[in-house]
């Protein structure tokens, strides 16, 4: 009789090595399917009766290990137990298994990142660049996250959207069908995938007093309904950079790889398998909207959001005064623009830096205005020697930083 528990290890390890024959794109993913499969049919060790596999046992072991939250010191000692326990000649793994990862090498002032593959024991990987040091300097993980894309079109459960005059997703906002109406070739396709991209820096040590900072990079997919496109399952951390300095307006380094993905995605698409409709089809995606506190607003876009430029909607019209005695900028007047035009407290002016207000509301700055503000703008990322940053205007920091980053990949244009 066949326990149910090797049962779903059975289907699990199936659909694991048809995932990755589909997931077969060139040589070396070829290479490293044989020898998946050659795992598969090698004995765990000789003559073994039971018929155990390298490959199953080494998949068992590690759903152990993740299921009971083990850490990897144990498990390698664990492994190391069972090596010896079964005949001399085995082919049981003597480490954690490595997960496939891409290594950024990035130089400490932030001016540029170089790639190369992690170093396997398997015949399988490709020969890499070598860095330049054995310790790197500074190191950003990166998780490719077209991969997971097509995992996760295997799943052939579907889900309709509910249609009931309610605000309960961004597809029943304006910018969803402002996106149709400008983009009806991507809109066509309901299954194109709209990114929601959020980024802030954090203390992985829970020290108050570290000034660590390490930043990560998610991205949620508002495809799927509202109870299930911010579950953590469902989200992606493609980057993880490493501290402990922050990175400031030199984050553009470290989001390459992710925007050459977003920028496949968005202009040519790659072929994904949809099992609930048994076909293959080109998914594209865009980067719908990005979601990130006050000061990680600044690095992402290059705006000013501190000093005589801080508000993002009045830009240089924004009222500032300068205390010199303090040193600091603050923002005493100008707010009562924001009421309507024949609004009473407009004339108020004892309320409000002893001024009346006439002018109207500052002018929204459509995403297009913005990209005539930053085209001309040059600028070479780092802290060291060849930086080039945008200078000051009279004194006061430039307004913008660099270019958008994001906008070949985002509908910011519109």
């Amino acid at each position: 009789m066949v326990d149910a528990d090797d049962e779903d290890s059975t289907n699990a390890l199936t659909q694991m090595l048809h995932d990755t024959k589909e997931d077969c794109v060139n040589e070396r993913d070829w290479k490293k399917l044989e020898l998946m499969l050659e795992d598969h049919r090698t004995l765990l060790y000789p003559d073994c009766k039971e018929g155990h596999m390298k490959l199953r046992s080494t998949f068992e072991l590690l759903q152990w290990k993740a299921s009971n939250g083990v850490s990897d010191k144990g498990f390698n000692e664990l492994l190391m137990l069972v090596k010896k326990l079964i005949p001399e000649g085995n082919k049981l793994p003597a480490t954690t298994y490595e997960a496939k990862k891409i290594k950024i090498h990035a130089c400490p002032n932030d001016c540029k990142a170089s790639r190369y593959k992690m170093k396997h024991d398997d015949p399988g990987d490709i020969e890499r660049e070598p860095p330049r040091k054995t310790v790197p300097a500074k190191v950003m993980w990166y998780f490719p996250i077209i991969p997971r894309l097509r995992r996760l079109f295997r799943n052939n459960a579907h889900e309709e959207r509910k249609k009931d005059d309610m605000l309960r997703h961004p597809a029943d906002g304006l910018q969803w069908r402002k996106i149709d109406r400008s983009y009806p070739d991507f809109a066509e396709d309901t299954r194109n995938i709209r990114f929601g991209l959020s980024m802030d820096g954090m203390n992985p040590f829970i020290e108050m007093s570290s000034s660590h900072n390490t930043w990560h990079v998610t991205l949620c997919m508002y495809n799927l309904p509202p109870w299930l496109c911010l579950k953590q399952k469902f989200i992606m951390i493609p980057a993880l950079i490493q501290g402990p300095k922050q990175l400031g307006n030199d984050i553009d380094v470290y989001l390459q790889p992710l925007v050459e993905e977003l920028l496949l995605l968005w202009t040519e698409g790659v072929c994904v398998w949809d099992a609930h409709k048994q076909e293959a089809f080109d998914l594209r995606a865009l980067l719908f909207v990005t979601i990130n506190d006050w000061p990680a607003l600044a690095n992402l876009a290059g705006q000013s959001n501190k000093g005589f430029r801080a508000c993002v909607h009045c830009l240089d019209e924004t009222e500032n005064t300068f205390l010199k005695h303090c040193r600091e900028v603050v923002y005493m007047g100008g707010h009562h623009r924001l009421l309507g035009g024949k609004h009473p407290i407009r004339k108020k002016g004892k309320h409000f830096n002893g001024r009346e207000e006439n002018r109207g509301k500052p002018i929204y700055c459509s995403g297009k205005v913005v990209f005539e503000m930053v085209k001309s703008l040059r600028v070479v990322f780092g802290k060291g020697p060849g930086s080039v940053h945008v200078p000051n205007e009279n004194g006061k920091a430039p307004m913008w930083k660099k270019n958008l980053y994001f906008g070949t990949c985002l509908i910011g244009k519109y």
